[in-house]
């Protein structure tokens, strides 16, 4: 893996896994209907006229006799798929965390993924701030899908800022210890987390998969986005893998002096410190 500026590919397989995962998410009731139907008539019904209702492509028909068409099962493949091509071409970059390993491909990837989409919610920001303030004319969707994906965004940079080590931690005390006390504050830490999120999953997964996900809980609103039925279940499930990834830097840092994993002076890029200085107009 190169650290090299990012390439074309770096920015067209996550957004083209955002297309496919987007998709798949939106269209989550017709594979409900397929995979796990409703034992409750009623609520079979409701689920389904909310499909038909909120189906992108409703002229196609769905395959293997289910309700999910060729695009709904296009969309389901491709994403595993393009994650992982995600992550066999992804490049870490001079100011990313140094000490990587293979396994940390998934990370980054997601890093790039959540960048993308901040790409993306600025740019329907920017289209409902045109057509309010110049036109008139806003949209029914735009304020709501940018706080659906903000919620994301703020799901997977956890998960990218754990593997990057850059979460806050005060490292006063941390330092002043030899390397053996280091290593018992760093399995706590790790113990901590997981005790934590064990205590989350199994607390919260029978009312949030069941309640939200399973019934396909929406917003309510005029647009309608089915934030409480992917938010919720999105909180566990990042959960989980940050506190995988806790596990995995613990692993991987166990050899490493606690100074390597902090900025040096050579780190720092001098010419944006004086950029910075000149906007503020410190000379």
């Amino acid at each position: 893996m190169r650290k090299e500026p990012g390439s074309l590919i770096e920015w067209l397989v996550p957004l083209f896994f955002i297309v496919c995962a987007g998709w798949a998410i939106w269209h989550i009731p017709a594979y409900l209907l397929d995979f796990f139907p409703h034992s409750d008539p009623s609520m079979h019904d409701q689920i389904s006229a909310l499909h038909e209702r909120k189906d992108i492509a409703p002229n196609l028909p769905g395959l293997f006799g289910g309700v999910a068409d060729i695009l709904d099962w296009a969309a389901l493949i491709l994403v595993p798929i393009v994650f992982y091509f995600g992550t066999r071409t992804v490049q870490v970059t001079k100011m990313e965390y140094e000490h990587w390993r293979p396994i940390d491909r998934a990370a980054l990837f997601v890093g790039r993924i959540t960048m993308m989409l901040i790409l993306i919610m600025t740019c329907v920001m920017l289209y409902e701030v045109t057509l309010r303030y110049f036109f008139s004319a806003p949209t029914l969707w735009a304020n709501e899908l940018t706080l659906w994906m903000a919620g994301f965004i703020f799901m997977l940079s956890g998960f990218y800022a754990m593997q990057q080590r850059c979460f806050i931690r005060i490292f006063i005390i941390y330092d002043m210890m030899p390397r053996f006390l280091q290593h018992l504050f760093d399995i706590i830490s790790v113990v901590l987390i997981w005790f934590f999120t064990i205590g989350l999953v199994f607390g919260s997964y029978k009312q949030i998969f069941i309640n939200k996900l399973y019934n396909w809980e929406m917003l309510g609103t005029a647009f309608d986005p089915p934030i409480p039925a992917t938010i919720q279940p999105m909180i566990l499930i990042m959960m989980s893998l940050i506190a995988i990834q806790a596990l995995i830097n613990l692993i991987s840092d166990w050899n490493i002096d606690s100074s390597e994993k902090k900025l040096g002076p050579d780190d720092i890029d001098q010419e944006e410190i004086e950029a910075i200085k000149r906007s503020v107009g410190n000379n």
